[in-house]
């Protein structure tokens, strides 16, 4: 048995991503026989009581000064104890600045911790403001500070590795440890099929887009979603997760002619996620700089051994080309990504077999128990 004490920025009832994994971390270190214990910041409402050896300690700020405090007395209580820090520099706040986290890290590098990097810095550009340029060197710092402070270093996506290996110590190894979904797969054959009948006909091809619909990924969907719902005149979409009302209302008040053919599912719970996923017939997921390990919208589809089409970028893992789980389009070539899509619809045969591949991908390289395996390693 070991004990564990996981600093987050966020942890549920908040959303996002890594609030998501974090839970199933914790969840999956329990579930092993460890004692877990989850330093966050304040949340509106409840943790869930997903596990008795999970313990939900809440700091009264967003790791600020006082919050710090309280931090490092828990810390330095618990000495035994294995740290493990799930990174993302803005969601410690501070503008996601908080040099003093990672100090008070440093400062305790004798200890087992642990830094599993999902993020590591703002980009630094010609083509942006001092201000951002001022976060990128920040961050920088704050990375390099965390890889001297850790005695183990992890990295959602490989496209990390090359920057963090300019700063850990020498011979220090950054180890790659995928992500997995954070769906859990729901099997309802009923409730997956009532789904797909209020939204598409037998005859038509039912394609899914899953996630939060920020700028970045929007500005590359509306583009494959029009030339496909001009192309493909029997195709349907479901934009399933919250935000997608809104990108479905911009996107039929551009296009009134497709606005029978899109439908937007708002937020759902986790097990609605899925039956909706499993009423898809292909994802369409394009990324900015490409799909990588740590997408967990794009393994959701896989989980479920969806075919999907994504985009490739300079981040994007060569195990994505090599699997054949899923089509890649060059990021930002929307006719390129639409073609693929288009193909995927109207070849049932070649979707079912990419689907398998898919479910194959996710088994052997992204569940859980490879995660949870990885961090339990002496």
């Amino acid at each position: 048995m070991t004990a564990w004490n996981i600093i987050t920025g966020e942890y549920p009832p908040q959303t996002g991503g890594v609030s998501d994994y974090t839970r199933l971390v914790a969840e999956g270190l329990a579930e092993a026989g460890d004692d877990v214990r989850i330093w966050a910041p304040p949340a509106a409402g409840p943790a869930p009581s997903s596990h008795h050896k999970i313990r939900v300690n809440r700091l009264p700020d967003q790791f600020g000064l006082r919050g710090l405090k309280i931090l490092a007395q828990g810390l330095e209580s618990d000495r035994a104890a294995r740290v493990l820090v799930e990174y993302v520099p803005h969601a410690f706040k501070m503008r996601a600045m908080n040099v003093p986290l990672c100090l008070m890290l440093l400062r305790r590098r004798r200890s087992d911790i642990t830094v599993m990097f999902h993020e590591v810095a703002y980009p630094i550009s010609r083509n942006q403001s001092i201000r951002h340029n001022a976060l990128g060197v920040v961050n920088q710092a704050m990375a390099a500070i965390l890889t001297r402070a850790a005695s183990r270093i992890f990295v959602a996506a490989q496209g990390w590795t090359d920057m963090l290996t300019r700063y850990a110590p020498n011979g220090r190894k950054i180890g790659w440890l995928p992500v997995p979904s954070t769906i859990p797969v729901v099997r309802d054959r009923a409730a997956t099929l009532a789904v797909r009948s209020r939204f598409a006909t037998p005859e038509s091809g039912l394609l899914g887009h899953f996630g939060t619909y920020g700028p970045w990924v929007a500005s590359r969907l509306k583009p494959a979603l029009e030339s496909i719902l001009a192309t493909h005149q029997t195709a349907r979409v479901l934009l399933i997760g919250r935000n997608g009302e809104k990108f479905h209302d911009d996107f039929v008040r551009d296009h009134p002619a497709f606005a029978s053919r899109v439908f937007a599912t708002g937020a759902l719970a986790e097990s609605d996620v899925s039956i909706h996923i499993g009423a898809c017939d292909v994802m369409i997921q394009p990324y900015p700089d490409g799909i990588t390990s740590r997408n967990t919208s794009a393994l959701a589809g896989l989980a479920h051994g969806k075919a999907t089409a994504t985009t490739t970028g300079r981040y994007s893992e060569d195990i994505w080309r090599r699997s054949g789980a899923v089509f890649l389009a060059p990021d930002k070539d929307a006719e390129a990504l639409a073609r693929g899509t288009i193909d995927l619809l109207n070849d049932r045969d070649r979707t079912k077999a990419m689907g398998c591949e898919a479910l194959k991908l996710y088994r052997e390289v992204f569940d859980l128990e490879y995660t949870i395996k990885g961090l339990r390693a002496a």
